[in-house]
């Protein structure tokens, strides 16, 4: 079974700009809701559709499938469920082979910056550079499922509308 074990950083700063290798503009929606998320994404050069188990801790069940970019044009814009989280998606090396993927939501989510890095267990080291901030790995708000049903530019506070406490 393919797994996904991601730990996910809010961005301090834009001093990761200057080891960016490349970039892809990116849209995405989900599919339904419940245990698992499903997700069809469109990138610069293709699309996938993704499937992926409820989290246990740092590791969850991933299946991502290349898609005709026609069809996922098609399921963006019809079939999918909150709004289409764009973004631009930044590549950072991270040493010892690892990459920092550094996204910049747009639209509705922006000014959002996020750095998510992609580890072959949930115990591996990586270095933690200046410009990374606190750790959200654990805050299920910064899912981008969560961002397509409560886009960053509605949130007060730090928090979606939903999470706001009655006043």
């Amino acid at each position: 079974m393919a797994i996904e074990i991601e730990r996910k950083f809010l961005v301090a700063s834009d001093a990761w700009r200057r080891d960016v290798v490349s970039s892809t503009a990116m849209s995405q929606g989900y599919l339904g809701g419940g245990a698992s998320t499903i997700r069809v994404r469109k990138t610069g050069n293709g699309a996938f559709l993704t499937i992926k188990g409820r989290a246990e801790g740092l590791v969850r069940a991933e299946f991502e499938y290349p898609i005709p970019v026609e069809d996922a044009e098609a399921m963006l814009a019809s079939m999918t469920v909150g709004t289409i989280v764009k973004k631009i998606r930044f590549l950072v090396p991270a040493g010892n082979g690892l990459v920092w993927e550094i996204d910049e939501y747009l639209d509705d989510n922006a000014p959002l910056f996020t750095a998510e890095i992609e580890l072959p267990a949930p115990d591996t080291p990586f270095e933690k550079p200046a410009w990374l901030g606190a750790e959200v790995s654990d805050n299920k708000n910064y899912t981008n499922r969560s961002l397509s049903r409560a886009p960053y530019s509605t949130w007060v506070n730090g928090a979606p509308p939903e999470k706001q406490e009655d006043n």
